[in-house]
């Protein structure tokens, strides 16, 4: 698959000029992007990455976490005409590929993007993106898991009625507001994007707006409000010795 993504890349990013690890990635691999950022810190972005690269978002400090940011790139997406858009997280470390059966770190992000790409056009699905490297330990049978959770690295379809709205997990939000009206997701698993943990407290972006630096009262809230507006699909456990939310994906795996 020749050529360069058909669809806009947007990174949306808080507090971590000084550490572009997802720019960078894109940067090392010729690819245009628009990094989102809050007026107060358009400059420090700028000074780092160049103008051309920034997008200043009209807004800032509302505490609401990410999602702001998110729709405001979606819009700005649709009102360009396009079919779907990327959406990353500004912490992803590297891209990795299945190659002879082993995981390895993998350079041409363009090619792992236009994969993507092509499912999504052939299958007409309305998130896709890539799975976390951790969650894929064996070779896979199938290159794309389905009706599942896709986050971090997200290509989203431009058309559909919903939109981002929750402070806490509102990656799952989204994806199960697309799967409870009948919608389709799909994951990545030959390709993979190997971000930062939420538990490394990377400086900047959620971890000092919303988690303050993973406070169990905090992993409590956020598990709870997604409990609550799920109840039928999400419950409040304790996994990897901490609070966290459970989401039975399994319920959509019958979906057509």
């Amino acid at each position: 698959m020749a050529g360069k993504p058909k669809y806009p890349i947007y990174i949306i990013s808080k507090g971590r000029y000084e550490k572009t690890l997802t720019a960078d990635n894109l940067e090392m691999s010729g690819l245009d992007y628009l990094i989102a950022v809050e007026p107060q810190e358009y400059i420090f972005y700028c000074r780092k990455l160049g103008q051309h690269r920034v997008l200043k978002l009209p807004f800032s400090n509302l505490g609401l976490g990410s999602y702001p940011a998110r729709n405001f790139c979606w819009e700005h997406a649709k009102s360009n005409g396009y079919k779907y858009h990327w959406l990353f997280d500004d912490n992803i470390l590297f891209w990795m590929k299945w190659v002879n059966g082993k995981r390895v770190k993998w350079e041409d992000i363009n090619s792992a993007l236009l994969y993507v790409e092509h499912n999504a056009n052939k299958s007409n699905v309305d998130i896709s993106g890539f799975e976390e490297p951790n969650f894929v330990v064996k070779p896979p049978k199938k290159a794309f898991k389905t009706n599942c959770h896709v986050y971090s690295a997200m290509l989203i379809k431009n058309s559909l009625p919903f939109r981002w709205r929750l402070k806490y997990n509102e990656d799952v939000d989204l994806c199960l507001q697309v799967l409870h009206n009948g919608g389709s997701t799909s994951s990545c698993v030959y390709y993979m994007a190997n971000k930062v943990s939420t538990a490394d407290k990377m400086k900047g972006g959620n971890q000092d707006e919303l988690y303050k630096g993973n406070n169990p009262k905090k992993k409590l809230l956020k598990a709870k409000m997604l409990e609550a507006v799920w109840p039928q699909y999400a419950k409040t456990v304790i996994r990897f010795n901490r609070i966290h939310h459970f989401v039975d994906w399994k319920k959509f795996s019958n979906k057509k």
